[in-house]
């Protein structure tokens, strides 16, 4: 199964999202492959601390793929490996264009802000360019750094539930220092301890819906 971790903006946690869906598939003992697409390279920078962190016992392997090559390599690749995470970083790139034409589910987390949302539609016309290659790509919405009380959750939750294009995905993930915590020791927020209560039932809750999109269960 291929992952693809996007969308067009900035800030909305895609690497924390992609990262931790890598290491959590990992856990669950999958075959998988974190590629990094971004030209940032926080998942590339993760993924190098991590392995000093474990002494070399990543859990999955990572590679960086960029351009429109990335189409090609990930072709190669994906047959190797029970599921692929591909984080694309917050613009509309060559790279996540390539990505997204040999996908099988594209994830876009939206911050729940005005500013994030406004940018469902730029996604929505993004995704029909991509399926007039790649039919077979289902796109799928949730909300990532929720706030802890407010509108602005619900108010979110029902502009992408409107969207023809995405999916949305009742699986919020809260603005939780958790995932910074665990970033910083090079873990997945599943593996932290002391164990974040929430934040663990957050994920867990949005990866068992991934996993049955992808049909892993």
């Amino acid at each position: 199964m291929i992952y693809v971790v996007g969308g067009i903006k900035g800030g909305s946690g895609k690497t924390t999202v992609a990262t931790n869906l890598a290491v959590a598939l990992a856990l669950e003992g999958r075959d998988v492959l974190l590629v990094d697409a971004d030209d940032q390279e926080t998942a590339t920078d993760f993924s190098a601390w991590r392995n000093e962190r474990t002494e070399g016992n990543t859990g999955y392997t990572s590679v960086q793929l960029s351009g429109q090559a990335a189409r090609q390599e990930l072709q190669k690749l994906a047959g190797k490996f029970e599921d692929v995470v591909i984080d694309t970083g917050g613009r509309d790139t060559t790279s996540q264009r390539a990505a997204l034409t040999v996908a099988d589910l594209y994830l876009v987390p939206f911050n729940p802000r005005s500013f994030d949302v406004w940018t469902l539609e730029k996604v929505a016309r993004l995704i029909q360019e991509i399926q007039t290659v790649n039919p077979k790509l289902r796109s799928f919405a949730f909300i990532n750094r929720a706030d802890p009380r407010g509108s602005d959750n619900q108010d979110a939750a029902e502009a992408l539930s409107d969207s023809e294009s995405l999916e949305f995905l009742d699986a919020p993930l809260g603005n939780r220092k958790a995932y910074a915590n665990a970033a910083a020791q090079g873990l997945g927020v599943l593996e932290l301890q002391p164990e974040d209560a929430k934040a663990s039932a957050e994920f867990r809750r949005l990866l068992e819906q991934i996993k049955t999109l992808g049909g892993t269960q």
